[in-house]
Protein backbone atom coordinates (compact mmCIF):
# COMPACT_ATOMS: atom_id res chain seq x y z
CA UNK A 1 0.00 0.00 0.00
CA UNK A 2 1.01 3.65 -0.47
CA UNK A 3 2.22 5.37 2.65
CA UNK A 4 -0.41 7.30 4.56
CA UNK A 5 0.13 10.86 5.71
CA UNK A 6 -0.39 10.79 9.48
CA UNK A 7 -0.63 13.70 11.90
CA UNK A 8 0.27 13.58 15.59
CA UNK A 9 -1.47 16.59 17.13
CA UNK A 10 0.40 18.46 19.85
CA UNK A 11 -0.49 20.94 22.59
CA UNK A 12 0.92 24.38 21.85
CA UNK A 13 4.61 24.47 22.73
CA UNK A 14 5.09 20.68 22.69
CA UNK A 15 5.43 20.17 18.92
CA UNK A 16 9.22 19.65 19.14
CA UNK A 17 8.78 17.07 21.93
CA UNK A 18 6.21 15.12 19.88
CA UNK A 19 8.61 15.24 16.89
CA UNK A 20 11.44 13.93 19.09
CA UNK A 21 9.22 11.09 20.31
CA UNK A 22 8.36 10.15 16.72
CA UNK A 23 12.03 10.15 15.72
CA UNK A 24 12.86 7.88 18.66
CA UNK A 25 10.13 5.52 17.43
CA UNK A 26 11.82 5.44 14.01
CA UNK A 27 9.80 8.04 12.06
CA UNK A 28 12.44 10.28 10.51
CA UNK A 29 10.41 12.23 7.93
CA UNK A 30 8.61 14.47 10.41
CA UNK A 31 7.36 17.93 9.46
CA UNK A 32 6.61 20.19 12.43
CA UNK A 33 3.75 22.71 12.19
CA UNK A 34 1.58 24.66 14.61
CA UNK A 35 -0.10 22.15 16.91
CA UNK A 36 0.88 19.16 14.79
CA UNK A 37 3.66 16.95 13.50
CA UNK A 38 3.08 15.26 10.12
CA UNK A 39 4.81 11.97 9.26
CA UNK A 40 4.27 9.05 6.89
CA UNK A 41 3.32 5.53 7.89
CA UNK A 42 1.00 2.60 7.27
CA UNK A 43 -1.78 0.88 9.22
CA UNK A 44 0.73 -0.73 11.62
CA UNK A 45 2.09 2.75 12.41
CA UNK A 46 -1.38 3.94 13.40
CA UNK A 47 -1.36 1.18 16.04
CA UNK A 48 2.23 1.83 17.21
CA UNK A 49 1.95 5.60 17.55
CA UNK A 50 -1.37 5.46 19.40
CA UNK A 51 0.17 3.05 21.91
CA UNK A 52 3.50 4.87 22.33
CA UNK A 53 3.10 8.64 22.00
CA UNK A 54 3.27 10.26 25.44
CA UNK A 55 2.92 13.97 24.65
CA UNK A 56 0.63 13.98 21.58
CA UNK A 57 -3.15 14.48 21.86
CA UNK A 58 -4.24 12.18 19.03
CA UNK A 59 -3.19 10.50 15.78
CA UNK A 60 -5.05 11.53 12.61
CA UNK A 61 -5.05 10.26 9.03
CA UNK A 62 -4.61 13.20 6.66
CA UNK A 63 -7.24 12.55 3.98
CA UNK A 64 -6.69 15.72 1.94
CA UNK A 65 -5.77 19.40 1.97
CA UNK A 66 -7.22 21.79 -0.64
CA UNK A 67 -8.36 25.41 -1.11
CA UNK A 68 -11.95 25.97 0.05
CA UNK A 69 -13.20 29.53 -0.28
CA UNK A 70 -16.75 28.44 -1.15
CA UNK A 71 -19.10 25.70 0.03
CA UNK A 72 -18.94 24.19 -3.47
CA UNK A 73 -15.16 23.84 -3.25
CA UNK A 74 -15.46 22.28 0.19
CA UNK A 75 -18.19 19.87 -0.99
CA UNK A 76 -16.40 18.76 -4.17
CA UNK A 77 -12.99 18.44 -2.48
CA UNK A 78 -14.48 16.25 0.25
CA UNK A 79 -16.64 14.16 -2.10
CA UNK A 80 -13.60 13.33 -4.27
CA UNK A 81 -12.00 11.34 -1.41
CA UNK A 82 -12.18 7.54 -1.08
CA UNK A 83 -14.45 7.42 1.97
CA UNK A 84 -15.89 3.92 1.27
CA UNK A 85 -12.33 2.51 1.43
CA UNK A 86 -12.27 3.57 5.08
CA UNK A 87 -15.86 3.70 6.32
CA UNK A 88 -18.10 0.60 6.07
CA UNK A 89 -21.82 0.84 5.42
CA UNK A 90 -22.68 0.68 9.15
CA UNK A 91 -19.85 3.05 10.24
CA UNK A 92 -20.69 6.01 12.46
CA UNK A 93 -19.10 9.13 10.94
CA UNK A 94 -19.71 12.35 12.90
CA UNK A 95 -18.02 15.50 11.58
CA UNK A 96 -16.21 17.98 13.81
CA UNK A 97 -14.85 21.31 12.63
CA UNK A 98 -12.80 24.43 13.20
CA UNK A 99 -12.32 27.59 11.16
CA UNK A 100 -9.75 30.36 11.53
CA UNK A 101 -9.04 33.31 9.21
CA UNK A 102 -11.21 31.75 6.47
CA UNK A 103 -14.13 32.95 4.36
CA UNK A 104 -16.07 29.84 5.39
CA UNK A 105 -16.33 30.98 9.01
CA UNK A 106 -19.50 29.13 10.06
CA UNK A 107 -18.26 25.88 11.60
CA UNK A 108 -21.72 24.19 11.77
CA UNK A 109 -22.28 24.98 8.07
CA UNK A 110 -18.86 23.53 7.14
CA UNK A 111 -19.54 20.39 9.17
CA UNK A 112 -22.90 19.99 7.44
CA UNK A 113 -21.34 20.37 3.95
CA UNK A 114 -18.60 17.81 4.71
CA UNK A 115 -21.16 15.35 6.11
CA UNK A 116 -23.35 15.75 3.02
CA UNK A 117 -20.35 15.19 0.71
CA UNK A 118 -19.32 12.00 2.53
CA UNK A 119 -22.92 10.71 2.48
CA UNK A 120 -23.17 11.31 -1.29
CA UNK A 121 -19.93 9.38 -1.88
CA UNK A 122 -21.12 6.54 0.38
CA UNK A 123 -24.56 6.38 -1.29
CA UNK A 124 -22.95 5.79 -4.67
CA UNK A 125 -20.65 3.09 -3.28
CA UNK A 126 -23.18 1.19 -1.16
CA UNK A 127 -26.33 1.73 -3.24
CA UNK A 128 -28.41 2.92 -0.31
CA UNK A 129 -30.15 6.14 0.68
CA UNK A 130 -29.84 5.73 4.45
CA UNK A 131 -26.99 4.92 6.83
CA UNK A 132 -27.82 3.65 10.31
CA UNK A 133 -24.37 4.55 11.69
CA UNK A 134 -24.45 1.91 14.43
CA UNK A 135 -21.01 0.40 13.78
CA UNK A 136 -17.42 1.48 14.55
CA UNK A 137 -16.74 5.20 14.99
CA UNK A 138 -14.92 7.25 12.34
CA UNK A 139 -14.63 10.87 13.44
CA UNK A 140 -14.03 13.20 10.47
CA UNK A 141 -12.59 16.64 11.12
CA UNK A 142 -12.60 19.65 8.81
CA UNK A 143 -10.07 22.28 9.81
CA UNK A 144 -10.12 25.55 7.84
CA UNK A 145 -7.14 27.89 8.08
CA UNK A 146 -6.48 30.77 5.65
CA UNK A 147 -9.07 29.29 3.22
CA UNK A 148 -7.30 25.90 3.11
CA UNK A 149 -9.35 22.90 4.23
CA UNK A 150 -7.57 20.05 6.00
CA UNK A 151 -9.73 16.92 6.15
CA UNK A 152 -8.68 14.25 8.65
CA UNK A 153 -9.89 11.00 10.17
CA UNK A 154 -9.30 10.54 13.91
CA UNK A 155 -7.78 7.14 14.74
CA UNK A 156 -7.58 7.75 18.50
CA UNK A 157 -10.99 8.55 19.97
CA UNK A 158 -10.78 10.01 23.49
CA UNK A 159 -7.50 11.99 23.69
CA UNK A 160 -4.22 10.17 24.24
CA UNK A 161 -3.93 11.77 27.70
CA UNK A 162 -6.63 9.30 28.80
CA UNK A 163 -4.25 6.49 29.69
CA UNK A 164 -6.79 4.32 31.46
CA UNK A 165 -5.24 4.40 34.93
CA UNK A 166 -7.28 7.29 36.32
CA UNK A 167 -10.91 7.13 37.41
CA UNK A 168 -10.97 10.21 39.67
CA UNK A 169 -9.18 13.54 39.34
CA UNK A 170 -8.39 16.31 41.77
CA UNK A 171 -9.76 19.82 41.30
CA UNK A 172 -6.96 21.16 39.05
CA UNK A 173 -5.39 18.14 37.36
CA UNK A 174 -2.31 18.28 35.15
CA UNK A 175 -2.93 16.45 31.88
CA UNK A 176 -0.97 13.21 31.53
CA UNK A 177 0.51 14.42 28.22
CA UNK A 178 1.87 17.59 29.88
CA UNK A 179 3.21 15.63 32.87
CA UNK A 180 5.06 13.31 30.49
CA UNK A 181 6.46 16.34 28.65
CA UNK A 182 7.81 17.81 31.91
CA UNK A 183 9.61 14.53 32.64
CA UNK A 184 10.99 14.28 29.09
CA UNK A 185 12.19 17.91 29.22
CA UNK A 186 14.01 17.34 32.51
CA UNK A 187 17.39 15.70 32.97
CA UNK A 188 15.83 12.81 34.86
CA UNK A 189 16.98 9.27 34.20
CA UNK A 190 15.50 6.10 35.77
CA UNK A 191 18.67 5.64 37.89
CA UNK A 192 18.06 8.96 39.65
CA UNK A 193 15.57 9.84 42.41
CA UNK A 194 12.52 11.87 41.38
CA UNK A 195 10.30 13.81 43.77
CA UNK A 196 7.13 15.88 43.32
CA UNK A 197 6.28 17.96 46.44
CA UNK A 198 2.93 19.13 44.98
CA UNK A 199 1.97 15.76 43.49
CA UNK A 200 -1.83 16.25 43.55
CA UNK A 201 -3.37 13.20 41.89
CA UNK A 202 0.07 11.72 41.16
CA UNK A 203 0.29 12.40 37.43
CA UNK A 204 3.97 13.38 37.28
CA UNK A 205 5.21 10.40 39.37
CA UNK A 206 3.06 7.95 37.35
CA UNK A 207 4.20 9.32 33.98
CA UNK A 208 7.83 9.24 35.18
CA UNK A 209 7.46 5.58 36.17
CA UNK A 210 5.95 4.71 32.77
CA UNK A 211 8.92 6.43 31.09
CA UNK A 212 11.43 4.89 33.50
CA UNK A 213 10.23 1.36 32.77
CA UNK A 214 9.58 2.05 29.06
CA UNK A 215 5.88 1.19 29.40
CA UNK A 216 3.79 2.32 26.41
CA UNK A 217 1.24 4.82 27.82
CA UNK A 218 -1.62 3.45 25.68
CA UNK A 219 -1.36 -0.18 26.84
CA UNK A 220 -4.31 0.09 29.25
CA UNK A 221 -6.87 1.60 26.88
CA UNK A 222 -8.62 1.12 23.54
CA UNK A 223 -8.77 3.32 20.44
CA UNK A 224 -11.52 4.06 17.90
CA UNK A 225 -9.48 2.53 15.06
CA UNK A 226 -9.28 -0.84 16.86
CA UNK A 227 -12.81 -1.36 15.53
CA UNK A 228 -11.99 -0.40 11.94
CA UNK A 229 -12.24 -3.10 9.25
CA UNK A 230 -9.41 -1.53 7.24
CA UNK A 231 -6.84 -2.18 10.01
CA UNK A 232 -6.32 -5.94 10.53
CA UNK A 233 -6.65 -7.00 14.17
CA UNK A 234 -3.28 -8.75 14.03
CA UNK A 235 -1.58 -5.33 13.60
CA UNK A 236 -2.98 -4.23 16.95
CA UNK A 237 -1.91 -7.54 18.48
CA UNK A 238 1.61 -7.16 17.04
CA UNK A 239 1.87 -3.58 18.33
CA UNK A 240 0.75 -4.62 21.82
CA UNK A 241 3.14 -7.58 21.81
CA UNK A 242 5.99 -5.25 20.85
CA UNK A 243 5.01 -2.87 23.66
CA UNK A 244 4.86 -5.67 26.28
CA UNK A 245 8.25 -6.99 25.10
CA UNK A 246 9.75 -3.49 25.42
CA UNK A 247 8.94 -3.09 29.14
CA UNK A 248 12.08 -2.79 31.27
CA UNK A 249 10.82 -3.36 34.81
CA UNK A 250 13.82 -5.28 36.13
CA UNK A 251 15.20 -2.50 38.33
CA UNK A 252 13.69 -0.45 41.18
CA UNK A 253 12.60 3.15 40.61
CA UNK A 254 13.18 5.88 43.20
CA UNK A 255 10.03 7.92 42.59
CA UNK A 256 8.17 9.64 45.40
CA UNK A 257 5.96 12.61 46.11
CA UNK A 258 3.84 14.42 48.63
CA UNK A 259 0.91 16.79 48.89
CA UNK A 260 -0.73 18.65 51.75
CA UNK A 261 -4.18 17.40 50.64
CA UNK A 262 -4.98 13.86 51.93
CA UNK A 263 -7.83 13.47 49.41
CA UNK A 264 -5.43 14.13 46.53
CA UNK A 265 -3.07 11.47 47.88
CA UNK A 266 -5.97 8.98 48.07
CA UNK A 267 -6.84 9.69 44.43
CA UNK A 268 -3.16 9.40 43.46
CA UNK A 269 -2.68 6.09 45.23
CA UNK A 270 -5.75 4.60 43.51
CA UNK A 271 -4.36 5.66 40.11
CA UNK A 272 -0.86 4.32 40.96
CA UNK A 273 -2.35 0.96 41.93
CA UNK A 274 -4.44 0.80 38.73
CA UNK A 275 -1.32 1.59 36.69
CA UNK A 276 0.40 -1.42 38.29
CA UNK A 277 3.01 0.76 39.99
CA UNK A 278 1.95 0.39 43.63
CA UNK A 279 5.36 -0.79 44.83
CA UNK A 280 7.37 1.73 42.81
CA UNK A 281 5.94 5.11 43.87
CA UNK A 282 5.88 6.27 47.50
CA UNK A 283 3.55 9.13 48.47
CA UNK A 284 2.99 10.99 51.75
CA UNK A 285 0.62 13.63 53.08
CA UNK A 286 3.04 16.48 53.81
CA UNK A 287 3.36 20.25 53.37
CA UNK A 288 6.18 21.22 51.01
CA UNK A 289 8.23 22.55 53.95
CA UNK A 290 8.40 19.02 55.43
CA UNK A 291 9.35 17.36 52.14
CA UNK A 292 12.68 15.56 52.51
CA UNK A 293 13.60 13.85 49.23
CA UNK A 294 16.09 11.02 49.73
CA UNK A 295 19.26 10.44 47.71
CA UNK A 296 21.58 12.62 45.66
CA UNK A 297 21.52 13.96 42.09
CA UNK A 298 17.75 13.70 41.95
CA UNK A 299 15.14 15.75 40.12
CA UNK A 300 12.22 17.66 41.57
CA UNK A 301 9.59 17.91 38.82
CA UNK A 302 6.47 19.71 39.96
CA UNK A 303 3.44 21.83 39.12
CA UNK A 304 2.94 24.15 42.13
CA UNK A 305 -0.53 25.58 42.93
CA UNK A 306 -1.72 28.41 40.65
CA UNK A 307 -3.43 31.51 41.98
CA UNK A 308 -5.46 31.50 38.75
CA UNK A 309 -7.06 28.15 39.50
CA UNK A 310 -6.94 27.02 43.11
CA UNK A 311 -6.81 29.17 46.23
CA UNK A 312 -5.49 32.63 45.44
CA UNK A 313 -2.32 34.41 44.35
CA UNK A 314 -1.12 34.82 47.93
CA UNK A 315 -1.32 31.07 48.51
CA UNK A 316 0.50 30.38 45.25
CA UNK A 317 3.26 32.84 46.22
CA UNK A 318 3.58 31.17 49.63
CA UNK A 319 3.85 27.71 48.01
CA UNK A 320 6.65 28.88 45.69
CA UNK A 321 8.57 30.48 48.58
CA UNK A 322 8.26 27.24 50.57
CA UNK A 323 9.49 25.29 47.56
CA UNK A 324 12.50 27.61 47.51
CA UNK A 325 13.34 26.74 51.14
CA UNK A 326 13.11 23.02 50.36
CA UNK A 327 15.22 23.18 47.20
CA UNK A 328 17.92 25.18 49.02
CA UNK A 329 18.62 22.09 51.16
CA UNK A 330 19.30 19.87 48.10
CA UNK A 331 22.62 21.01 46.56
CA UNK A 332 22.99 18.09 44.12
CA UNK A 333 19.42 18.12 42.84
CA UNK A 334 17.91 19.65 39.68
CA UNK A 335 14.49 21.33 39.75
CA UNK A 336 11.79 21.75 37.13
CA UNK A 337 8.60 23.67 37.92
CA UNK A 338 5.69 24.62 35.66
CA UNK A 339 4.09 27.89 36.77
CA UNK A 340 2.21 30.91 35.34
CA UNK A 341 3.67 33.17 38.07
CA UNK A 342 5.72 35.93 36.42
CA UNK A 343 7.60 36.48 39.72
CA UNK A 344 8.35 32.78 40.21
CA UNK A 345 12.14 33.26 40.37
CA UNK A 346 11.76 36.17 42.80
CA UNK A 347 9.57 34.11 45.15
CA UNK A 348 11.84 31.07 44.84
CA UNK A 349 14.94 33.12 45.57
CA UNK A 350 17.06 32.20 42.54
CA UNK A 351 17.26 32.66 38.78
CA UNK A 352 16.37 29.76 36.48
CA UNK A 353 19.09 28.38 34.24
CA UNK A 354 16.55 28.05 31.46
CA UNK A 355 12.88 28.92 30.84
CA UNK A 356 10.53 27.44 28.28
CA UNK A 357 7.05 28.76 27.42
CA UNK A 358 4.33 26.10 27.68
CA UNK A 359 0.55 26.14 27.95
CA UNK A 360 -1.22 24.19 30.67
CA UNK A 361 -4.65 24.07 29.07
CA UNK A 362 -5.21 27.71 28.13
CA UNK A 363 -2.97 29.10 30.87
CA UNK A 364 0.35 30.48 29.64
CA UNK A 365 3.11 29.11 31.87
CA UNK A 366 6.86 28.80 31.94
CA UNK A 367 8.83 25.67 32.72
CA UNK A 368 11.50 27.00 35.10
CA UNK A 369 14.60 24.81 34.92
CA UNK A 370 17.35 24.81 37.55
CA UNK A 371 20.21 22.45 36.75
CA UNK A 372 22.17 20.78 39.50
CA UNK A 373 25.45 18.91 38.95
CA UNK A 374 25.33 15.80 36.78
CA UNK A 375 25.68 12.52 38.67
CA UNK A 376 29.05 10.75 38.50
CA UNK A 377 27.50 7.69 36.74
CA UNK A 378 26.28 9.88 33.86
CA UNK A 379 29.53 9.44 31.93
CA UNK A 380 29.06 5.65 31.95
CA UNK A 381 25.57 5.66 30.39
Amino acid sequence: MDKLQLIATAPMGLEAIVARELKELGYTDTVVGNGRVTFSGDYADICRTNLWLRTSDRVLVKMAEFPARTFDELFEGTKALDWPDWIPEDGEFPVEGRSHKSQLSSVPACQSIVKKAVVEKMKAAYGTEWFHEDGARYVIEVNLLNDIALITLDTTGPGLHKRGYRKLVTEAPLKETMAAALVLLSRWRPERPLYDPFCGSGTIPIEAALIGWNIAPGLRRTFNSEGWDIIPQRLWEDARDEAYDSVKDDFPLMISGSDIDPTAIEVAEAAIKKAGLGKEIKLNVLPVTKAKPEGDYGCIITNPPYGTRLGDDEEAEKAIRQLGFTTATLPTWSFFALSPAKSFEHYLGRQADKKRKLYNGRIECALYQFFGPLPPFRSQE
